[in-house]
């Protein structure tokens, strides 16, 4: 199999990189190869090196800043990924495509299901839905992976930033109002692995390659807050002694993007279709920093 993994450098992508090597031919290109915020540019690459499979871990991530460059944010998270759609009919390729829980308002109480009513918040999240409902309208077998909280030791992210505050602050004030599952871009990768290895049969015929299209949520199980996110990465980390965490409401941080307050995924449907059991966030976390298992 020939795979095209679009976003290489990021969390994601960085992970993927490595985990899809043992599949096939990986083809990982970044930003300076393939920029989506050209739309235009990217139809002559795909074709050219003609995948299987296209893997679009490329996003518009920056939550808050979106509200500033709307138009940016759409064009990378909801213009370019039907154009890759696109281009993948053309040669009759597959194609996976990472979306967010930004899509859903937030005000449910029990975990969102694949087919809940979408509602985004923000311009993010609004640019991530035109982005699946772009995929989805050109037909092609696709599988949408919705996640929720990434994080990883790469790039910008909570965890990052949690610890790099802990070695200069003694006091960090953290929301706590705001539930969710922090996922680490490794558990992301694996199950895209074993999607893959379920799904992929020996034909290179796209309406062989996915046992079902649609979107799947994947997200480590459990649930906490982002206080409690921090207060875990400052115990696993040994930085605990020295920082004391503040819980705060949301509404004593304020930011450009409102956030949804509810963001739990349910991973049924991902463990009916392809029999897989996503791991706790705690234990993804662990794994994450590399420490020794308990």
């Amino acid at each position: 199999m020939k795979f095209l993994l679009i976003g290489k450098n990021g969390q994601v992508g960085w992970e993927l990189s490595h985990s899809l090597s043992k599949l096939g031919n990986v083809f990982a290109l970044g930003r300076s190869e393939l920029d989506l915020s050209m739309p235009e540019t990217l139809g002559a690459i795909i074709q050219d090196i003609r995948p299987d499979i296209i893997i679009n871990a490329a996003a518009y991530t920056a939550v808050d800043k979106a509200e500033s460059e709307p138009d940016l944010a759409m064009t990378v998270n909801g213009i370019s990924p039907g154009v890759i759609a696109r281009e993948a009919k053309k040669i009759g390729a597959g194609m996976i495509h990472y979306s967010t829980d930004y899509v859903f308002d937030g005000k449910a109480t029990s975990p969102y299901k694949e087919e809940s009513p979408t509602y985004p918040l923000n311009i993010y999240g609004k640019s991530k839905l035109a982005g699946e409902q772009a995929v989805i309208q050109v037909g092609i077998p696709h599988i949408i992976i919705r996640t929720s909280w990434v994080y990883s030791l790469r790039g910008s992210n909570f965890l990052l930033t949690i610890k790099k505050l802990a070695q200069t602050r003694k006091q960090i004030k953290v929301v706590d109002d705001q539930t969710g599952a922090p996922t680490w871009a490794g558990s992301i990768a694996e199950g895209t692995k074993r999607i893959l290895e379920k799904s992929l049969t020996k034909s290179t015929k796209a309406e062989k390659l996915f046992i079902g299209s649609g979107v799947f949520h994947m997200s480590c199980s459990g649930k906490t807050n982002w206080f409690g996110f921090a207060n875990k990465i400052l115990e696993f980390s040994g930085l605990s002694k020295n920082t004391e965490l503040i819980p705060i409401p949301t509404t004593a941080y304020t930011t450009p993007a409102v956030r949804p307050k509810y963001s739990r995924l349910s991973n049924k449907k991902l463990k009916q279709v392809f029999n897989q059991e996503m791991p706790k966030w705690q234990d993804a976390l662990h794994q994450c920093l590399d420490l020794p298992s308990n």
